[in-house]
């Protein structure tokens, strides 16, 4: 009676023990699936599939469409220029600035006043309330522009237009008197980090001008952008319509985007370890039940159970993932009938 006891207690402690190891094999799956789904949901929000090419950033077959951050200093291979001035230098962008010394009114409660200062745009002095005695020009003779380089390389890719205009930081450039064309020689003159019409700097006239050119220094920085061929360009289909981030100095990919999660690792050894689980809980049930110990029957069942979970667990989410689940269960009910008849034909033919 005593013996019968400890065997039926071995028997119920075995299935405890597959059953318990099946679980932790389909929980496993169903753990890393969850995290794939929550970390593509919040990818997509940001244009979809990251890469981290980190520095090492160079083209490579499969990246069309991915999102990627790369890191680096900007190389220039075309720089930009302005003709006008003759002014060119080794940045991304170039931006000139025009400013000439106007009138301007100011107005505190019902009390007018009237002051001179430069200033970047035109400002229509016969709207002034006292128009009389504040003149100012009809039209700036220069206009401010921005110029871009023909070229820019980050790593092994291109940045787009609009990347390039986005890069962070500015600085001044200092206006090359040699470079000047004559007839702008004859009316400019050197004055700090300007070029200014005035005769006397110090008490400017209105009318006077100055010019001055701030560009993007070259520095490092982390760009992330999508893979458009050999270019990095803004993602059009983010939410938040941006689509990029460009960041000053080598920022982490969970730092660019604070609300992304981990990503899960190991996802393959994980998915093959959830299948192991569960076939070794089987084999311990099936030598509970005092079946032949046949790995291949419990790797089967594993197959089974853990593939049947995942691809619900998939479908509708990702078709790759659940086709390639279906294919495992296919392969494990396969291999689990094979066991299944060939155990009874062996029972069969004993006599």
């Amino acid at each position: 009676m005593s013996r019968l006891n400890g065997a039926s207690m071995r028997c119920i402690m075995l299935h405890v023990i597959g059953v318990l190891l099946i679980l932790a094999g389909v929980g496993l799956a169903a753990l890393t699936a969850h995290s794939l789904m929550n970390y593509r949901v919040a990818a997509e929000r940001h244009g979809g599939e990251m890469m981290d090419l980190g520095s090492d950033a160079s083209l490579q077959p499969g990246q069309y469409g991915r999102m990627a951050r790369v890191v680096g200093t900007p190389s220039v291979i075309e720089p930009p220029s302005d003709p006008e001035f003759g002014l060119k230098t080794d940045t991304p962008l170039l931006v000139r600035h025009v400013e000439m010394f106007q009138w301007r009114e100011l107005h505190f409660g019902s009390e007018m006043s009237y002051e001179l200062a430069w200033v970047d745009h035109l400002i229509d002095a016969s709207r002034f309330v006292h128009p009389a005695g504040h003149a100012n020009p009809a039209s700036f003779p220069i206009t401010k522009k921005k110029f871009e380089a023909g070229l820019v390389q980050l790593g092994g890719f291109r940045l787009s237009p609009e990347l390039i205009r986005a890069l962070p930081g500015t600085a001044a450039v200092q206006p090359d008197l040699k470079s000047l064309p004559a007839n702008l020689a004859a009316s400019f003159g050197p004055y700090r980090n300007y070029l200014t019409t005035s005769s006397q700097p110090d008490s400017p006239r209105v009318g006077d001008l100055r010019v001055s050119w701030e560009k993007i220094p070259l520095q490092p920085m982390t760009v992330f952008a999508r893979i458009d061929g050999d270019k990095l360009v803004p993602a059009t289909d983010t939410p938040d319509g941006k689509g990029y981030d460009i960041e000053i100095g080598n920022v982490s990919l969970l730092n660019l985007l604070p609300d992304m999660p981990v990503p899960p690792e190991y996802v393959i050894a994980r998915r093959i370890a959830a299948v192991l689980l569960a076939a070794l809980g089987a084999f311990v049930m099936l030598v509970a039940r005092r079946r032949r110990r046949d790995p291949l029957l419990a790797l089967g069942l594993g197959a089974l159970v853990v593939g049947a979970v995942s691809t619900v667990l998939w479908l509708g989410h990702d078709t790759s993932a659940m086709v390639a689940w279906l294919l495992t269960t296919l392969l494990g009910t396969a291999l689990t009938v094979w066991r299944l008849r060939w155990h009874k034909r062996r029972s069969t033919d004993q006599p």
